[in-house]
């Protein structure tokens, strides 16, 4: 099915700063469950981490290359989730967006949602004038994808529990690059990690938080568009969208 043909419906955006990992974990999970009950309509937290390692549920721990020592000297907590994928990290400079979607009000199979992601992330590169897309085989976003360089900017992990998605995408807009040596990025061995920056000859740019709330309000009108549906920008507690029944805030549909 066509995501354009579903009846328009809400999805409401919030820019959340800077939050713990574990913060927005609890955050989503609570959204996704209020979601599958229909007390919210489709969420969408824009935000990022604090440096942080994630295992999708059945990733494999030897592709965190850091000794514990090092990470625990550094402070990056290494975490395995319900989403699935492999080995991920998130840090300041970087994106991440965790859609709260129920699929079916979209008429979306879990593929369409995935491509959905994938392009959304790519429209946000565009904005920056960075051409990326899609690589077969290879969730996520790539530059050159079929070159002999292939370079991600942009990872992908979803988890779906009572026909609702969430988890999202992490894309890299003033990401340090260096942080990425310490993992095997998505399980895969010598994959080259790269960021917006990067890719424009700022390789050097600090990460920059306000880089990735220009991004932020990019990338969601971008997949509103893609899932058919309304973007509401909200300013209120995230939490509100649990006890108000609503979500809505007064911002209006943009």
């Amino acid at each position: 099915m066509d995501a354009r043909h579903a009846s328009p419906a809400p999805l409401v955006a919030r820019w959340l700063g800077r939050v713990a990992y574990r913060d927005a974990w609890d955050l989503q999970k609570a959204l996704a469950g209020a979601r599958a009950a229909d007390v919210t309509p489709d969420q969408l937290l824009l935000l990022e981490h604090p440096p942080v390692l994630t295992l999708g549920r059945q990733a494999d721990d030897a592709h965190v290359l850091a000794p514990a020592p090092m990470l625990e000297a550094r402070g990056i907590e290494v975490i395995r989730v319900e989403r699935g994928g492999e080995v991920t990290y998130h840090g300041p400079g970087q994106l991440v967006a965790y859609p709260v979607v129920r699929l079916s009000d979209r008429g979306l199979y879990l593929r369409e949602y995935v491509r959905a992601l994938e392009g959304a992330m790519a429209d946000t590169c565009a904005a920056e004038g960075v051409v990326a897309g899609r690589r077969e085989g290879h969730p996520g976003c790539w530059l050159d994808a079929e070159g002999p360089l292939p370079r991600k900017v942009g990872a992908l992990g979803v988890r779906v529990e009572r026909g609702v998605a969430y988890h999202g995408i992490a894309l890299n807009v003033t990401t340090d690059l260096a942080d990425f040596d310490l993992i095997d990025p998505c399980g895969t061995p010598g994959l080259r990690s790269t960021s917006i920056a990067a890719e424009l000859g700022r390789r050097g740019a600090p990460p920059s938080t306000a880089s990735v709330e220009a991004a932020a309000r990019v990338f969601a009108p971008a997949l509103a568009e893609r899932l058919g549906g309304v973007l509401v920008w909200a300013d209120d507690d995230p939490w509100a969208a649990l006890t108000s029944g609503s979500g809505r805030a007064a911002g209006g549909a943009r």
